[in-house]
């Protein structure tokens, strides 16, 4: 029994890093042109995004920092090899990288994206001790925060330098250090 090919064109995701010798203006045409390399050989941009300069994991070309792209688009598989030749040889991209992807609608790139931002807040410690406190279902308000911090420093002692001498004066007269 054959295997039948789907009449429909596969959906791939492409994420391509410009170096920044480039400007913004200049990064900008540079995804022009990609884009353009794609809808030559009858690809259809579904979704686009700019993740903006970041800066990169380990050196390449001696470049430290890139333009992050990606690109959501549909096309034939046997276009996909042209595409990728194409860049490779495009020395305004660094690297890029191409993968299979399922079709997603605008509202689960959108919830996708509210996800990932979460997540980055949470991992920055982007919380404030308030939001936490209002998310537990009570705020403390002005003097009720410092009291809070007052109270948790009135219940430690404090050491003088006076005491941590005297201390350190008793350790050293002992005989028996060893």
């Amino acid at each position: 029994m054959a295997k039948v090919k789907s009449p429909d064109k596969t959906h791939y995701e492409m994420l391509f890093i410009i170096p920044n010798k480039f400007t913004e203006d200049e990064a900008e045409e540079i995804n022009k042109k990609v884009k353009k390399i794609i809808t030559d050989n009858d690809g259809k941009i579904t979704h686009s995004e700019d993740w903006g300069k970041k800066k990169l994991a380990y050196p390449i070309n001696n470049f430290n920092h890139g333009y992050y792209r990606l690109l959501e688009f549909d096309l034939w598989g046997k276009d996909l090899e042209k595409i990728d030749n194409t860049l490779r040889m495009f020395s305004e991209v660094l690297r890029h990288q191409v993968v299979k992807k399922p079709k997603r609608s605008e509202e689960e790139i959108k919830k996708e994206k509210e996800r990932s931002e979460e997540l980055a807040r949470k991992k920055k410690g982007g919380e404030k001790e308030e939001k936490i406190e209002e998310k537990k279902g009570f705020k403390l308000i002005g003097d009720a925060k410092d009291k809070g911090k007052e109270e948790k420093r009135a219940g430690k002692k404090k050491t003088t330098l006076k005491d941590l001498d005297k201390k350190l004066d008793d350790i050293l007269k002992t005989d028996d250090l060893l």
